[in-house]
């Protein structure tokens, strides 16, 4: 992302800049040119981060769930369904537009896109698996799985798809790869320091 719209996205977190002329705006950034503002302005509403309506002034930040029903989720990177070998990286890339029908409720949802195939024999929801390219629905709310589910956990700040096992007899947990292919488990001590992000709830296929 630009660095102007991280700073124009930084400032419509923080006021509302609806009503403001495009140079009033540049001056809270640093900026003397408007048509780099308005630029700028009309990328990220078209990524999907901002509500951008030049003509009346109206600019503020994209609406988690809007009036016609549908939901936009953060999508913030990729995880790999092979070996820990995505880097995570929690910056927001752009919003899925799915409908709110489509995805459960509650909890703090966030979307990653699968890289690789070692969860293609995956049973998320209603039959379906993870492959490569699809869209993965998190919950970053549910941090303590119960063994058999799926997580997305962060192993030397590489990001993950795998099967949660607690392996209590041996202390330690298992995240285990469904597929098609051979991959070999990812073993950990119940000690260790890793990161779990949050359980997958759903896939939406690419």
């Amino acid at each position: 992302m630009h660095k102007l719209q991280e700073k124009l996205l930084k400032t419509i977190k923080d006021k509302s800049l609806s009503g403001m002329t495009l140079r009033e705006i540049g001056e809270l950034i640093h900026e003397k040119s408007a048509q780099k503002i308005k630029h700028h302005l009309t990328q990220l509403a078209k990524k999907g981060f901002i509500i951008y309506d030049s003509a009346n002034r109206v600019i503020k930040k994209a609406q988690t769930i809007s009036k016609e029903g549908f939901i936009s989720l953060p999508v913030i990177g990729s995880a790999n369904c092979g070996p820990a070998d995505i880097f995570a990286d929690n910056n927001t890339t752009s919003y899925l537009k799915v409908s709110k029908k489509l995805v459960p409720r509650g909890g703090k949802l966030f979307v990653l896109r699968a890289e690789g195939n070692s969860m293609n024999r995956s049973v998320i929801k209603d039959g379906k698996s993870i492959e490569d390219g699809d869209f993965v629905i998190i919950d970053a709310e549910q941090k303590n799985p119960e063994s058999g589910q799926y997580i997305v956990s962060i192993i030397d700040r590489m990001a993950n798809i795998k099967k949660f096992i607690m392996d209590k007899e041996n202390k330690r947990v298992i995240l285990k790869s469904e597929s098609t292919q051979d991959f070999l488990p990812i073993f950990i001590h119940e000690n260790d320091q890793y990161q779990i992000s949050g359980r997958v709830l759903d896939v939406i296929k690419k």
